[in-house]
């Protein structure tokens, strides 16, 4: 087995060389895993909240870096499924792994491998993302899900691509569809993300390293027939200095009608340095909507790699579930507890956000890849209960993907 440190040095290497010191810092030690309970537990939690625990289980004895997990709820007889990607890496190969859950998440299978033929021999692989088409967009029918992921940054001369994946067959086989960006320079595409928008359009949101002028802005395109071609590159989110570097954008399309995105923003100056920031669009492409860094009643917030999520109730809007790589205080100190907090909210994002436990614990995160880093939410269809698939290091180095759910109500 790849002991992930050197895979991670290597990625840390090509991915963040512009990113102002400091942002992101390789451990030297490795953090424990927690190994599974015998059954559900109570820890100390956030200020004034508790959840009940389940079981923590390891997903996969492979390396497996940015989680993803999607719910089956346009696939007829295989609703209620649970479909999840990592990216993996043994040797010099990097795949796509795909598992999953007949039982609400109890248990994972392993499903399918996407060996992209652009991420093998020691090309790169990263930041893969999930996703089942919610409505026909052009060619492409509801239920198909889509797999993306950067590739290339290794490649010795740099070129990278976001390449997508389709499978028609609820994640059993995959064939590749498109590129949705693509650069002949050096520098960087990263971390796709992909919605429809409300006039059918599939979106193909990224972290853009190739426009002049700027470390790093967030971008996107779209699509019209479903995904085999792109057009009409746009900037979402552009920082206010050139140094600034918005990425990691999450989408999620609510049911009343607002699309909300997550996403960091680096090199910030001061004490919002990589903050997490949640704008909305009320069309998913045109996000003009309110900016914002959620907050809790001590001015906590989240730094680096968000993900967000939406389940029902308890009000009419439902609850927002915001997650993040460290919590800090308005001061810039590492607040406590950090590594097992979620923010939620019930007004629509407005006001102040919640602290509550999250269903995985990483003891003191540390700012590198793999610690805690862009973890996957995914609540209950009733709302009653959130999954978690997040990353940590084992003992012996290796980073691999565990998930336990808690209980919501």
């Amino acid at each position: 087995m790849l002991s992930t440190r050197a895979f991670l040095k290597g990625l840390i290497a090509s991915y963040c060389a512009v990113v102002v010191a400091g942002v992101i810092i390789l451990v030297d030690s490795t953090l424990g895993a927690r190994g599974p309970g015998p059954g559900p537990v109570m820890r100390p939690s956030a200020p004034g909240k508790g959840l009940e625990l389940g079981v923590v289980k390891r997903l996969t004895d492979r390396v497996s870096l940015y989680p993803r997990a999607v719910r089956l709820a346009h696939s007829g007889s295989y609703n209620g499924r649970i479909i999840v990607s990592v990216v993996s890496h043994d040797g010099r190969e990097g795949t796509g792994e795909i598992f999953e859950s007949a039982d609400g998440g109890a248990t994972f299978a392993h499903l399918a491998t996407i060996a992209d033929p652009r991420a093998a021999g020691g090309r790169g692989l990263c930041c893969g993302t999930l996703f089942e088409v919610p409505r026909r967009t052009g060619r492409t029918a509801e239920g198909t899900l889509l797999w993306a992921a950067s590739v290339g940054q290794s490649a010795r001369p740099r070129a990278m691509a976001l390449r997508v994946w389709r499978s028609d067959d609820h994640g059993r086989t995959w064939t590749y569809l498109s590129s949705c960006a693509t650069t002949r320079s050096s520098r960087g595409l990263w971390e796709p993300e992909l919605s429809v928008d409300s006039t059918g359009r599939l979106v193909c949101h990224f972290s853009d390293e190739t426009q002049r002028g700027h470390s790093q802005v967030l971008a996107r395109v779209y699509s019209t027939d479903g995904g085999y071609s792109w057009r009409g590159k746009a900037n979402t989110v552009v920082g206010r200095s050139s140094a600034d570097r918005p990425g990691m954008a999450v989408v999620r399309e609510l049911p009343y009608g607002v699309y909300v995105m997550s996403y960091e923003v680096c090199s910030t100056p001061g004490s919002l340095r990589c903050a997490v920031h949640v704008r909305t669009s009320s069309d998913g492409w045109k996000w003009n909507g309110p900016d914002y860094v959620p907050e809790s009643v001590r001015q906590a917030h989240f730094e680096h790699a968000p993900t967000i999520a939406w389940a029902p109730g308890p009000g009419m809007f439902g609850r927002l579930f915001l997650i993040g790589q460290v919590l800090v205080l308005g001061s810039g100190e590492v607040a406590s507890p950090s590594g097992d907090v979620l923010l939620t909210n019930d007004q629509r994002g407005g006001g102040t956000w919640s602290e509550t436990s999250a269903p995985l614990d990483t003891p003191v995160p540390a700012r590198d890849a793999c610690s805690n880093y862009s973890s996957a939410l995914l609540p209950s269809a009733d709302g009653d209960s959130l999954l978690e698939i997040g990353t940590r290091y084992d003992t012996d180095g290796v980073c691999r993907a565990y998930f336990a759910t808690a209980g919501l109500r």
